[in-house]
């Protein structure tokens, strides 16, 4: 083990030399209120998105920043909309109120666009980013639509249904992440489209017995359907011959999506092609994961440990090389 971490370390470090893991991302910022906003979007990161935080940990400082801000930013969307649906189960706020906190969430938001000051450290942060960054309003936005769909949908039809909804939730994600990356034609945000997609398939796979508990079910209903599986199965969790059936289909599905994408990652700025990559490789892995567990997503969360994804930093370093040259 002790010789692979030598030999790992020794194909990435000078790679390694040139990035910021061996120096502060948030001290070189100069103003304090800012400095401590970064850093809370940051630690936001790091604790909900640890495979993304690794990866971006490749990114020039400034583009860090970036990420860390966005990526705070939809959690802070995201935790307003789950904020509500506790409350709403438990009584506690009727639909009229929802809408009401959402529309002054809206208001912040839009007052940060405007250049007002606001006292969220995640909208200080981003109100930042903003200055050097175009991130068309729309985007947080639609993301906002996206998360508020949890609040009256459980059940999806088709799979049409499912790729709007990830459209928002996570492509979406993608698009904003695509203006601090950097681009080189207009063709790449296509390819963040997909990598949106296949991402949150993924998500839907490994969280299946989360969701479940919740009473949500993001598989098809149409294809339960098609392998003859029913709600009941799933609640069951019966793992027969056909329920795998059911999730091998999902899991190709996101593969092909998965390998669509990787063709926009050399038109991306060259300082963003291995942490894209890095991420792109590292999630669709979980796909893996979740075959070695026998497709058991009931009692198993699938996930790769810390080790897991940096002795992968070799092969996709060298992969992005060779895609560069």
């Amino acid at each position: 083990m002790t010789d692979l971490f030598r030999i790992s370390y020794s194909l990435i470090k000078p790679f390694y030399q040139r990035t910021s893991f061996h120096r502060s991302v948030i001290d070189e910022v100069g103003d304090e209120r800012l400095k401590e906003a970064y850093a809370e979007c940051r630690e936001i990161t790091r604790f909900h998105a640890k495979t993304f935080y690794i990866a971006t940990r490749f990114l020039p400082n400034y583009k860090q920043r970036g990420i860390f801000a966005i990526y705070a930013l939809c959690r802070y969307l995201d935790d307003l909309v789950d904020e509500a649906e506790d409350l709403m189960d438990k009584q506690a706020l009727d639909r009229q109120d929802i809408e009401y906190r959402l529309d002054l969430s809206k208001q912040k938001l839009k007052d940060t666009y405007d250049g007002f000051s606001q006292d969220n450290a995640i909208l200080i942060a981003f109100s930042d980013v903003l200055k050097r960054f175009h991130i068309p309003i729309e985007m947080p936005f639609e993301l906002m639509e996206g998360v508020c769909i949890d609040l009256y949908k459980n059940r999806y039809q088709t799979f049409e249904e499912i790729y709007d909804y990830s459209f928002k939730v996570a492509s979406i994600v993608g698009l904003m992440t695509s203006q601090v990356f950097g681009y080189e034609s207009r063709e790449a945000l296509g390819y963040a489209v997909d990598l949106g997609i296949a991402m949150q398939l993924t998500n839907i796979l490994r969280d299946v017995g989360e969701d479940l508990r919740k009473n949500r079910i993001y598989l098809p209903k149409d294809d339960l359907a098609k392998f003859s599986v029913s709600e009941q199965d799933l609640f069951d969790h019966k793992l027969t011959e056909n329920v795998k059936a059911l999730l091998d289909y999902q899991i190709q599905r996101a593969r092909r999506y998965y390998k669509r994408s990787e063709k926009g990652i050399t038109l991306l700025s060259k300082d963003s092609r291995l942490p894209v990559y890095l991420a792109l490789q590292n999630y669709s892995r979980i796909l893996d994961k979740i075959e070695q567990n026998n497709y058991n997503v009931f009692d198993f969360r699938a996930y790769l440990n810390a080790t897991e994804k940096l002795f992968i930093l070799p092969q996709v370093y060298y992969q992005t090389r060779i895609a560069s040259s």
